[in-house]
């Protein structure tokens, strides 16, 4: 259960590190950030590849050694409370995951206009 627990932290810290460093040439259905916004222009799915991975390389760093931490607390129990205990992690992970979205695309209109031109800065 430890390993699974440690899946979607190392899937954020790994993708994050891949969107950081370059986003998906082409703008697609199929792989990396697609929301309506981030998927206006290359511009928009530069900067929400980027944005997101960032975020998702930090709070991956973070729950990392906190779901390690956490599986401690299960070591010995019984498989079904070790089980229950694991799928609450996976739950709180994938909110975190999913949750990501809420800022970046409150970046995305921030320095983008709903057409996806970049605003200018006064």
């Amino acid at each position: 259960m430890l390993f699974v627990s440690l899946f979607i932290p190392l899937m954020m810290i790994g993708f994050g590190s891949f969107f950081v460093k370059k986003a998906p040439a082409k703008i697609n259905v199929i792989f990396g950030y697609r929301t309506n916004m981030s998927m206006k222009n290359k511009d928009t799915w530069k900067f929400a590849h980027n944005y997101c991975g960032k975020l998702w390389q930090t709070i991956g760093l973070i729950m990392f050694p906190l779901s390690v931490s956490a599986m401690f607390f299960v070591v010995g129990k019984e498989a079904p409370d070790v089980s229950t205990f694991g799928c609450i992690l996976v739950v709180i992970q994938t909110f975190f995951l999913i949750g990501s979205i809420i800022p970046t695309e409150k970046a995305l209109r921030k320095n983008f206009d709903k057409n996806g031109n970049r605003k200018k800065i006064r």
